[in-house]
């Protein structure tokens, strides 16, 4: 099932120059297109990536596949693709929709708060969470996060977003490196004290049942990795082995020079 694509808003920042739209089902969503400078792959893997978060149950948003018009292409000359000196239309068809984190009408979002304000982020502990899935799905990018809160809300909800380069991007493989799929500031560790704090999370992907992980990739359009069935076959069942890896992958990062969870109490 798809929703559709019923209006462009604006375009948004990014590596794959995703544009944020307002769609049929009277959301907002920001979509990445299959055309994306990037790759074609990382619309499965905001998909795949996005949809095991929320098997974890970590504040990530909500995800579609999105039905983009060739009507609304051609009548919209800002569903552009820049390339270089280049512009090009984006391609029709379904595309990746990520559900904007609040509508614009109803609140504020911000890629970015001061240290100084990360106490008034409510689910600030959830960095803790999100590692454990960067770490398993291989993300090959800084995690990138997105804080928002409703009109006269005082505090921040954070919410993970862009996953396409988990699984390395186009690659599909996973060269684990301590400082890949972390967030830039140790600040939001702080409060990580032992292997408890990575729970319910951890444990959650550990005793994953391999059928969620499956029924999440057979969700992928098929047109979103080339219909390469026995590359996403494969995929999946690194990701399945992978499972019982993602401890000494934290540990890794918790050792390396950049000492990211200075509140680690080995006898907790």
């Amino acid at each position: 099932m798809s929703v559709v694509a019923v209006q462009h808003v604006r375009r948004m920042r990014g590596g794959a120059q995703g544009h944020l739209m307002r769609c049929a089902d009277g959301n907002f969503y920001v979509v990445k297109f299959r055309n994306n400078p990037q790759h074609l792959r990382v619309l499965a893997n905001e998909l795949l990536a996005t949809r095991l978060a929320e098997r974890a149950e970590l504040p990530v948003p909500a995800t579609e596949v999105i039905e983009v018009g060739d009507w609304l292409v051609q009548h919209t000359p800002e569903l552009n693709i820049q390339l270089g000196s280049s512009t090009i239309p984006c391609q029709a068809g379904l595309q990746f929709g990520s559900r904007y984190v609040v509508s614009p009408l109803e609140g504020q979002v911000f890629d970015y708060l001061p240290v100084d304000m990360l106490d008034k982020v409510r689910n600030l502990e959830t960095f803790a969470g999100i590692l454990t899935v960067d770490k398993w799905t291989g993300n090959a990018n800084g995690r990138q996060a997105t804080f928002w809160r409703k009109m006269r809300e005082r505090k921040y909800t954070v919410s993970f977003i862009d996953q396409g380069y988990c699984f390395n991007a186009g690659e599909w493989t996973f060269p684990d490196y301590p400082l890949r799929g972390v967030y830039a500031r140790n600040e939001v560790y702080a409060g990580v004290r032992g292997w408890e704090s990575f729970e319910p999370w951890l444990s959650r992907i550990e005793k994953m049942n391999e059928d969620l992980i499956w029924a999440a990739a057979g969700e992928i359009p098929p047109e979103w990795y080339g219909g390469e069935w026995d590359e996403l076959e494969n995929l999946v069942r690194k990701l399945i082995e992978r499972r019982n890896l993602v401890r000494g992958l934290i540990q890794a990062f918790r050792m390396s020079p950049r000492r990211p969870f200075p509140g680690w109490n080995e006898d907790a």
